[in-house]
């Protein structure tokens, strides 16, 4: 993952993007949520703060969109580099796989086998 995919909170831990979009995704049903609560409530400020509320609610679920078009976007690239790659280099890429199914069955053959 490269330094554009990670962010890093105030906390010190790592946001990824896809903590970014989930956490977009929440705020987007709360603020519906809120919004449909004080539908019915009248007053200057209420229809200002409900006004604010709509544009940002708008403008998240825009962010969000462009989040989940660039993560598409990247993994039909990825797809696409993966098959040029193994169209390519198809033995390399049989012996990889082999090795990595023999590795594979080992440790599970050994984990069957293993003593108490």
């Amino acid at each position: 993952m490269n330094a554009r995919e990670q962010l890093v909170g105030a906390s010190g831990d790592r946001v990824t993007t896809e903590k970014l979009r989930a956490d977009l995704g929440v705020l987007v049903a709360d603020m519906e949520q809120l919004l449909e609560a004080t539908a019915n409530q009248t007053g200057q400020h209420v229809a200002r703060v409900r006004s604010n509320a709509v544009e940002s609610l708008h403008s998240a679920k825009a962010r969000l969109a462009s989040l989940q078009d660039a993560a598409l976007a990247k993994a039909r690239a990825a797809g696409r580099e993966t098959d040029r790659y193994v169209h390519a280099n198809p033995w390399p890429v049989i012996a990889a796989c082999a090795v990595a199914g023999v590795a594979l069955g080992i440790v599970l053959a050994r984990d069957g086998h293993a003593e108490p």
